[in-house]
């Protein structure tokens, strides 16, 4: 039988190992970070210090409300619906509505669709992929108190 070569590991071996090895882990940190960039769809608010000093009286005045919102999809009708209630569970005629619909990570989907009050529930069209989607929700009560929820909604597929 022949006998085996054997080859003995030098010092350029293992710096071409090492470098492969780190090579490797900082194209993929690199990759990482341009993707967590690339789609972070912004900042929710432009100060949050401004901000957070009227959020425990806005959270209070909108929890007085009473209100419940539940959103719905109907895949087949491509249909988006919005039924407000109020603490007695009846429906809502709301104010200033305005919807961010979209996806909770990228920004390329984002829409705003314009609902209709139909029989007690907003409705609006929408051709919603399946997977997780997020509704930015702003509301005006009729005395002024603005409502404002972000709700998850998820389409089967």
């Amino acid at each position: 039988m022949a006998e085996a070569e054997v080859r003995e590991i030098k010092g350029w071996h293992v710096l071409a190992f090492t470098v492969a090895a780190f090579g490797v882990i900082i194209a993929v940190n690199l990759l990482m970070a341009y993707k967590a960039i690339s789609t972070f769809p912004g900042l929710e608010v432009k100060n949050s210090y401004v901000a957070s000093q009227t959020f425990d009286a806005d959270r209070q005045a909108q929890l007085a409300l009473g209100w419940t919102l539940l959103p719905s999809y109907d895949g087949e009708k491509q249909k988006l619906e919005l039924a407000f209630t109020d603490a007695a569970g009846k429906p809502l005629v709301v104010e200033g509505l305005k919807v961010l619909l979209g996806r909770v990570t990228v920004a390329r989907d984002d829409s705003a669709p314009q609902f209709i009050y139909e029989g007690g529930v907003y409705v609006a069209p929408a051709k919603l992929d399946p997977g997780k989607w997020m509704l930015h929700v702003t509301a005006r009560s009729g005395d002024g108190v603005l409502f404002q929820q972000r709700l998850n909604l998820f389409v089967k597929g």
